[in-house]
């Protein structure tokens, strides 16, 4: 029997995401037609033996998200449950305060993975490399290889070739330490909550001494990362599986449309149906897009490649729109250009506008390249990436938008570039 986790977090001030995130939670965001949530979902609905799948994070329950596990419990046929932390506890902590409910019916191990991953997901070759390396380790992490640069933004893990067995871990090293590199999606054992409990104990006392001593409170995190790997590496406990399969971060609106990419890519082997098709009547289609069926599309716009269409979108004559996400109810009047951009709900634009941004994409002549965290400001000024429109956002006609962030329910009445639109 099997379970698996899955991390959804909560809301976080001065998210990268915003403001797509303040219509609906971050991993509900639909990534190529779907939630992002779901990607994981599905992933583990499809291995044999497992029994139900836990969200975990502090959000506070909402219709959207109820909406959302009732649906997918029906399309996946599977028990699906959110339980809520009554504060951020980390990716050790929030497990570990679950654990009773993780532990009920006895799972032999379970699943562990960040919401904001888009990946292939090979939780099978995962399950198969656990069960070859024996009963004696309490876990399995997936990894990836990235180069030498950006492998220091992530935690990094150093391992016996021959055995796969992670013999050192740091997180977010400030040298190079390797070119493995943690993609957030685990498998464990029950013992695992025998270590990070150690970790808890140590904790415990250590919020204590500094009450007494200061008064201060302390919070009650525990990282997988930092407090638990660090401590397992090179004890025999850790192994790690390599994937060559894609994987990316989705931390930042501009990474969701790679994420997009990908999985509209991965369609053409998992779901051939959500990709559209060039035919009579229908618009012209390149490259990989999707299209809700309720969307109605002028038969002389042109879409794709990497474009998504959401439910009850309307696009005019002669509109171009190219790696982009456009949401729920949006409508692109004629001859409007959409590039590199999230188009919100409910959002227009205008007549023969222009609303553009400037691709993060990784660096396409390095296999290994992973998409950079970019920041929001560089010297001073708003670093260029994809335009983001929130949600009811009106773009007049003839003008363009490039480079922008342009919040919630604003009228705008002329061009912007490299702004963002309060």
């Amino acid at each position: 029997m099997l379970k698996a986790i899955i991390l959804i977090g909560g809301p976080q001030k001065g998210t990268r995401f915003r403001p797509l995130s303040f219509e609906v939670p971050k991993p509900l965001f639909p990534v190529a037609g779907v939630p992002m949530l779901q990607h994981h979902i599905e992933a583990c609905a499809q291995v044999p033996e497992m029994k139900e799948i836990i969200l975990i994070g502090f959000y506070q329950p909402n219709d959207e998200l109820n909406r959302f596990i009732s649906s997918a419990q029906q399309e996946f046929k599977i028990p699906i449950r959110y339980l809520q932390e009554f504060a951020a506890l980390g990716t050790g902590g929030g497990i570990y305060h679950f654990r009773d409910q993780i532990l009920s019916g006895g799972p032999a191990a379970f699943f562990l993975m960040n919401a904001d991953v888009c990946s292939e997901f090979p939780l099978q070759e995962m399950l198969r490399f656990h069960r070859q390396h024996g009963e004696k380790h309490c876990g399995v992490l997936l990894g990836t290889t990235a180069n030498r640069t950006q492998s220091l933004n992530y935690g990094c893990i150093v391992e016996n070739h021959e055995t796969d067995e992670v013999l050192h871990f740091v997180e977010k090293p400030s040298t190079f330490v390797s070119d493995i590199i943690n993609c957030g999606i685990y498998l464990f054992t029950p013992d695992i909550f025998g270590h990070i409990g150690t970790v808890f104990q140590r904790n415990q006392q250590e919020r204590i001494q500094e009450e007494l001593t200061n008064g201060k409170q302390m919070p009650e995190v525990i990282r997988l990362e930092q407090d638990i790997f660090t401590t397992l590496a090179g004890q025999k406990k850790l192994f790690v599986y390599k994937t060559q399969h894609f994987w990316s971060q989705i931390k930042s609106a501009g990474s969701a449309i790679y994420a997009s990419r990908l999985y509209l890519k991965q369609y053409h082997q998992t779901h051939p149906e959500r990709l559209a098709t060039n035919q009579d009547g229908t618009p012209k289609i390149i490259g990989d897009v999707y299209i809700h069926p309720t969307a109605n599309i002028d038969p002389s716009a042109v879409l794709g490649p990497n474009v998504s269409i959401g439910k009850g979108v309307t696009i005019g004559g002669g509109v171009r729109v190219r790696e982009s996400i456009v949401l729920h109810g949006a409508v692109l009047q004629d001859h409007c250009c959409v590039l590199n951009s999230i188009v919100g709900w409910d959002s227009t634009v205008g007549k023969w506008a222009r609303v553009e941004g400037t691709p993060s994409d990784p660096n396409p002549n390095d296999p290994y390249a992973k998409i950079d965290s970019e920041t929001l400001f560089r010297d001073g000024g708003l670093t260029p990436s994809i335009t983001i429109l929130g949600c009811n956002v009106n773009i007049p006609s003839e003008v363009i938008i490039r480079n922008a962030i342009v919040l919630p329910h604003k009228d705008l009445n002329r061009s912007f570039q490299n702004q963002i639109i309060l």
